[in-house]
């Protein structure tokens, strides 16, 4: 599994990054394909067909970022990267330090596409 310094030199991985997905659209995409309609088309059309996505993991102490790999076949964790201090304590208090698998958004999601040197 790769850590941050590993992901960064990985350019072919950054730039897949769809950093949109979140967990619950990547299950309905992938594990109900069949059943999804989006603007009069299927979502996922081919066996082929792959997301890359950041999910956060604080099921753990101390909570961290997995980078995913989906497809219709399952799912593989590429990346785990670990927050720093400031960071993970404001998502602790957003999210009430309830346990769980978050989207990446606010300021988690600003930090990693700053580190990942990604333009908005």
């Amino acid at each position: 599994m790769l850590n941050l310094e590993q992901l960064k030199s990985s350019r072919d991985i950054v730039n897949a990054i769809d950093w949109e997905m979140t967990p619950e659209e990547a299950v309905r995409l992938y594990l109900e394909w069949g059943n999804n309609w989006v603007r009069d088309k299927y979502v996922i059309r081919h066996d082929s067909d792959v997301s890359h996505y950041f999910t956060v993991y604080s099921w753990e102490d101390p909570p961290v970022i997995y980078l995913n790999r989906r497809d219709n076949k399952g799912a593989e964790e590429l990346a785990k990267i670990e927050m720093p201090e400031g960071i993970k304590k404001r998502f602790l208090a957003e999210t009430g330090r309830n346990k769980g698998v978050y989207a990446l958004d606010g300021q988690v999601k600003e930090w990693l596409r700053s580190q990942l040197e990604m333009k908005h």
